[in-house]
């Protein structure tokens, strides 16, 4: 089972960009706002397990 933590980094329209805590610099990921929490703001840290992102 895979498990990630990313925060954040940027808001752009419909997608969020990622940034995965334990590979700082990794690129990005682009992921649909309508597969996140609704209350995410840049900077806001999420936990992704079992297809679903979370609040942390």
């Amino acid at each position: 089972m895979f498990t990630c933590d990313y925060i954040v980094a940027s808001i752009d329209g419909d997608y969020a960009m990622l940034r995965q805590l334990d590979a700082p610099d990794a690129e990005l990921k682009c992921v649909a706002r309508a597969l996140l929490p609704p209350e995410i703001t840049e900077g806001t840290r999420l936990h992704y397990e079992l297809l679903q992102y979370e609040i942390i």
